[in-house]
């Protein structure tokens, strides 16, 4: 990688030779790469780095990646994905329900205990993005899709059964988590992550629902007292997107854009999951030092849960097919792609 002062010392022989420093540097690209989360946050710091730290060497200092957290070129979290593709933000990542209903296919993943696995889940979201989602996502460069662990239900007062939910207010990430809180009986409060410690401490809502990872950098262990987790399949999940504006992955040479690919795709899709999963043992282990209590509702007890979640599965494949898309071809081939993940396990 070459130094700024070497940069500098071989621009001054190229302008001693006749040439202008600039048409020497004219392979250098600095990208901004732009999302919601604090920079300390388990995404950022060991997915989102992870993904520009290789970018940076694979290039050899070509490609420069500037990282601005937690909203820091300005926006909304929902704006995210208008700022890839306006070229507002070079990068973002991004939580795709944020703006809901407008990339539907990707909501196959979030329906009610769909998911096992987030790796598994990475796997084929970036197979049927490639398959049957690319037009939804038309006006930028996706680079990533993954989905994070188990959901768990994060509460002031104890929620061992759908009806301790009645008259809950809890936060929920996306439209089809939503209708997921609603038919268990809670109310549901959509708003995006970073808000909901205020919210939390403001008594605006009772409680929130996102994985254990993230919950420790939003101080949730300390704002809240029960936490209600699901064995087997997961009572919900979410999926990410890492995107890059479209004319600014093209503007790249030929071999810089295999940089980019490079360290993309299905295999960073996979590593993006299963890291965002390996992370909610040490979120779930602050619960248990703090002395919180954790309730977890056994797979053979979560029929009344699936039996009130079931209806919104119909809802979503009517809902598709209103779009003109087969919902229930995408349940069926994601279903088939996670166990096709699971079986090379």
């Amino acid at each position: 990688m070459t130094s700024r002062p070497a940069a500098r010392m071989i621009g001054g022989v190229a302008i001693a030779l006749g040439l202008s420093a600039s048409a020497v540097q004219a392979q250098d690209f600095t990208l901004t790469l732009h999302h919601f989360l604090a920079a300390q946050a388990n995404v950022p710091k060991h997915i989102l780095d992870v993904w520009a730290d290789g970018v940076e060497a694979d290039s050899e200092g070509r490609i420069q990646v500037d990282r601005f957290p937690a909203m820091q070129l300005g926006g909304t979290p929902a704006e995210l994905y208008d700022q890839a593709a306006s070229g507002t933000a070079d990068l973002i990542w991004t939580v795709v329900g944020l703006t809901p209903g407008r990339f539907p296919s990707t909501e196959v993943f979030e329906l009610p205990f769909m998911v096992s696995d987030a790796g598994a889940a990475s796997y084929a979201y970036w197979h049927l993005y490639e398959e049957a989602m690319q037009e939804e996502f038309a006006d930028v460069k996706i680079l990533g899709t993954w989905v994070h662990g188990p959901g768990v239900i994060h509460s002031e007062a104890p929620v061992a059964a759908p009806a301790d939910l009645r008259g809950m207010q809890l936060r929920g990430p996306s439209r089809l988590t939503v209708q997921l809180l609603e038919a268990l009986g809670a109310t549901p409060v959509g708003m995006p992550v970073a808000q909901v410690p205020e919210a939390l401490s403001r008594g605006v809502i009772d409680g929130a629902v996102m994985p254990w990872e993230v919950a420790p950098s939003l101080r949730i262990p300390e704002l809240v007292e029960f936490h209600t987790e699901f064995d087997g399949d997961m009572i919900y999940t979410i999926t990410f997107i890492l995107a890059m504006h479209r004319p600014a992955y093209e503007a790249l040479p030929d071999d810089l854009r295999e940089v980019i690919d490079a360290n993309s795709g299905l295999e960073f899709s996979v590593f993006a999951g299963t890291t965002q999963q390996e992370y909610d043992a040490p979120g779930r282990a602050i619960a248990e030092e703090m002395g919180n209590m954790i309730i977890t509702i056994p797979a053979e007890e979560v029929t009344e849960w699936r039996a009130l979640a079931e209806p919104i599965y119909d809802r979503w494949v009517a809902d598709m097919a209103e779009r003109g898309k087969d919902g229930q071809a995408l349940i069926d081939r994601a279903r088939a792609l996670m166990a096709e993940y699971e079986a090379a396990e």
